[in-house]
């Protein structure tokens, strides 16, 4: 049966790109498809023991067109010519350095392997100095402080750090590249096949929360205060912008070279771009004073208030209030932690260490055995884990463990962090200790939350989305006991790529607003999870050790 009314949604994340085709007249999805990128997959141009994480292009242009040529095929000819925008959300700040023509100097001869000349992946940290050195100036330079609608403080997870360190770092990648482009706006630019870095729309929510954008000083920061944290900074504002864009609002159409590759229509409306968090906000439904937490390898948690016509109150702390970043005329907040479900992930992998470097060698079994048992043990290890954690009674280990594994994002971004665990015995198992890992994530969310009302910014509802929120009952649960709330799952699996999807409804004009693309397209939630009153108080006591434990660490840092 033709389907009249169809949008893509394209979800870029850290380990892969999904394409979700959905039904704009109701939100059902039709046909949804993953590439996972293969370098990235090998560690390729990354140092974790440096924080640092780069991407090449490639796996993105690559990733594009695999899973949306999949799901134009899986729709079928009748209703490939009825797909009619397309939306695009990817991870950030993930920007890179381009020539005068919007080309990622990777893709430039002489760059093709070069960790600098690609995508700034939003989790490296490499630029933790460059971030102090921006603090540093924002409060002393003599003019406004340019980090104030950031919460106050500049992170080395942002546009201008990276840019700073890997100009400094690298003369030829400075020499070179004319412009810089989040990768939010770079994948719209290139669908539409404007790439010029002076031309191109730059999306609303990466500059405002990312690149210290404000309307109140007419833009970016003034070369001013560039050319003060380094002269090497000297003429870049000129080549990036003055003007942004919310989300909904067309970046243009499709290249007909595109359209043909890809086998869509030529008149296909491709939306500006947005973070992955921000569109999986609206993927999940959210509305005034909603707290949406997107909870996957790391954190971010977005707050949609009004916009308050007496002025702009400012949020201390936070990851930037940007008006328009979620919703259009809406105030934008968003809050996070730099490591969620990475802190699980490190914890397996260390338990792990036995299965790659003996049980993978063993001559005992024959190697059909081995993998399968390397591949089973995998699997099960976190849901097992957690299962026996959930068995242990709140406190009973006297562990307590601090989630800053890949520093603190919120409250007042400090990446130069580091986790600990406190309280260890001859009887702390690895359930005990995971337990105690998970509280400590869900205590750093409460942060967040404390930190919101402390600055007088109610919240009346929260809602979960992502792989956590949707694999770990266990999580979820803690984290009711532990926020004192009840807290919503999205039923979607996919609800960046929806959010994404319902942009380019609005963008290509099926619907008037973003919320009124919400109403028709959301699809709900499909589990509640309610705190336990004596879990409450339990975790009360806990979450008092947990912050001198962080103000310990904070103090004594190395």
């Amino acid at each position: 049966m033709a389907l009249t009314h169809l949008v893509l949604g394209l979800d870029f994340g850290t380990d892969s790109v999904r394409t979700l085709l959905v039904d704009a007249s109701n939100g059902k999805e039709v046909a949804s498809s993953v590439y996972e990128y293969p370098w990235w997959k090998k560690g390729m141009y990354c140092d974790p023991a440096r924080n640092k994480f780069r991407q090449h292009p490639l796996e993105y242009i690559e990733g594009l067109e695999k899973t949306i040529r999949d799901v134009v095929v899986m729709a079928g000819k009748s209703n490939a010519g009825n797909i009619r925008g397309i939306g695009v959300d990817t991870t950030g700040s993930t920007p890179v350095p381009v020539d005068h023509t919007g080309t990622p100097l990777s893709l430039v001869k002489g760059f093709e392997e070069n960790p600098n000349a690609m995508f700034i992946l939003w989790k490296d940290h490499t630029s933790n100095k460059e971030a102090e050195e921006i603090n540093q100036a924002a409060r002393t330079w003599g003019g406004k402080d340019f980090t104030k609608y950031e919460g106050g403080v500049y992170s080395s997870e942002w546009f201008w750090a990276k840019i700073l360190h890997i100009i400094r770092e690298d003369p030829a990648v400075m020499n070179s590249a004319y412009s810089w482009v989040e990768h939010c706006d770079w994948i719209p630019g290139l669908l539409t096949g404007n790439l010029d870095p002076l031309k191109m729309k730059r999306s609303r929510c990466a500059a405002g929360h990312k690149a210290m954008w404000h309307k109140e000083w007419k833009g970016l920061p003034p070369e001013e205060f560039l050319v003060k944290l380094d002269p090497r900074l000297k003429d870049l504002r000129e080549k990036l912008y003055t003007e942004t864009y919310t989300s909904d609002i067309p970046a243009g159409t499709i290249t007909e070279s595109w359209a043909k590759r890809l086998g869509l229509s030529p008149d296909v409306v491709v939306s500006v771009g947005t973070f992955d968090a921000h569109a999986g906000a609206l993927g999940g439904e959210v509305k005034e004073f909603t707290l949406s937490k997107v909870m996957g390898t790391s954190t971010c948690d977005m707050l949609v208030t009004p916009l308050n016509t007496e002025g702009e109150k400012l949020v201390g702390g936070i990851c930037g209030q940007v008006n328009g970043s979620i919703i259009p005329e809406m105030l934008g907040l968003e809050a996070g932690q730099s490591a969620f479900g990475d802190v699980y992930a490190w914890f397996r992998e260390l338990l792990e260490w036995p299965l790659e470097n003996i049980i993978s060698k063993s001559k005992v079994i024959n190697s059909s055995t081995r993998e399968k048992l390397i591949h089973e043990t995998r699997d099960k290890m976190i849901r097992i884990l957690a299962e026996h954690a959930a068995d242990i009674p709140i406190g009973e280990s006297g562990i307590i463990a601090l989630d800053w594994l890949n520093g603190r994002r919120t409250p007042y971004a400090d990446q130069s962090l580091k986790g600990a665990i406190t309280g260890l015995s001859l009887g702390s198992d690895a359930p005990r200790i995971f337990r105690a890992l998970v509280e400590a994530t869900c205590f750093g969310s409460r942060k967040i939350v404390d930190r919101f009302r402390e600055e007088g910014v109610e919240i009346k509802q929260v809602i979960a989305l992502g792989g956590v929120a949707k694999k770990s009952p266990f999580v979820m649960q803690v984290m009711a006991d532990v926020l004192n709330m009840p807290i919503k799952v999205a039923k979607s699996e996919q609800t960046p790529a929806l959010g994404a999807a319902m942009l380019a409804a609005t963008a290509a004009g099926i619907y008037r607003n973003v919320q009124a693309a919400q109403k028709a397209m959301g699809n709900g939630f499909d589990k509640e999870y309610r705190p336990v009153k004596a879990n409450v108080k339990a975790y009360n006591d806990l979450y008092h050790h947990y912050n001198l434990l962080g103000s310990v660490i904070e103090k004594n840092k190395v």
